[in-house]
């Protein structure tokens, strides 16, 4: 099958604004918001076929790892599917996550998902202490969330999600319950779609109780901590197959972000699949700071009914070396 010059061309004008606004007017926005959100451990990107496309995944969002980018693409899987995966982030961090998709009926399906990310014990320091106390303590955080996906039409699907997050920190623990919508249209054309999500949306979370605060005049009086938005981040994107026939399939997808705390971005991917059983992807972070390129592969092994599927992905971000993610699927 031949691809269409409109395809072609479909891409590189979405693509070639998307490189404008990333150079020019991405840096002057939303650079004031930086580090103004707590829990950003929501931030980090779940599946590592997704992050492999550097994150574009909120048009594609066929697999259980929409649990994370949108809830309105579990309906689009069409079958049931569990997933499992493990982060290794810089310094140390590690960020497991599991979470499942089960369809209802042909037209609902639900999921839930837990992601857990940790690290090793650290040493305490103070100012009289530089190179420790002798004392440790450790850093944690904790999601869980359910969601709900519905085929409203057959080209229109809506997803939301409740997720309860929690951070711990030494002796300080704070959580609060969030909110993730989600939409996604095919438009009709070949396999062209849009979607949009909202993720991470609640109101301020801080850690309960009071400290201590010296006054100017030296008393020490109780405070309250203060509060801090949750990593609210706004998607929309477009993805299609530009070419596809018996043997080959190449996706490709546009994502352009608005984070709370952060500049606009945007963020291109591609996948390309061999056979239905072997695939390569790639993606490309605009206005990422150091952090741009992802890569990643994966496999596909068919086990009597069950199609399990190996997936690797890598992330450079420069300064801080690169992270990987290994992902393992069960579809059913």
């Amino acid at each position: 099958m031949k691809t269409p010059k409109i395809t072609i061309l479909f891409f590189l004008f979405a693509l070639f604004p998307s490189w404008v606004c990333a150079q020019s007017i991405f840096p002057r926005l939303g650079e004031q918001r930086v580090g103004t959100a707590a829990m950003t451990f929501l931030k980090i990107g779940l599946g590592a076929r997704a992050t492999s496309m550097g994150g574009s995944f909120v048009s594609v969002a066929n697999d259980a790892s929409s649990i994370y980018w949108n809830p309105a693409g579990l309906v689009q899987i069409g079958s049931d599917e569990a997933i499992a995966s493990h982060i290794q982030w810089p310094v140390g961090i590690k960020y497991e996550f599991v979470g499942g998709v089960f369809r209802l009926t042909p037209t609902i399906a639900i999921g839930g998902g837990l992601g857990l990310l940790y690290s090793d014990d650290m040493e305490v320091t103070d100012e009289y202490h530089p190179m420790g106390t002798g004392q440790y303590f450790s850093y944690s955080d904790f999601f869980s969330s359910l969601s709900l996906s519905i085929r409203m039409t057959d080209r229109f699907s809506f997803g939301a999600s409740v997720k309860f997050a929690q951070e711990n920190m030494a002796d300080l623990e704070m959580h609060t319950f969030l909110m993730d919508l989600g939409t996604f249209y095919w438009t009709g054309y070949k396999s062209l779609r849009f979607a949009a999500s909202m993720r991470n949306f609640g109101s301020n979370v801080r850690p309960p109780g009071t400290f201590q605060k010296r006054t100017t005049t030296g008393k020490l009086t109780p405070q309250k901590y203060t509060g801090f938005s949750p990593p609210t981040e706004f998607s929309l994107g477009a993805a299609m197959e530009v070419y596809e026939n018996a043997h080959h399939q190449v996706t490709t997808s546009l994502q352009m972000n608005h984070p709370m705390d952060n500049a606009e971005n945007a963020v291109f991917g591609g996948e390309y699949i061999f056979e239905k059983l072997f695939s390569l992807r790639g993606g490309y972070r605009f206005n990422y700071g150091d952090a741009h390129w992802t890569f990643g592969a994966g496999a596909i092994i068919p086990i009597s009914k069950v199609r399990l599927s190996i997936d690797y992905a890598y992330a450079d971000f420069g300064r801080l070396s690169m992270t990987q993610q290994f992902s393992l699927s069960f579809r059913f």
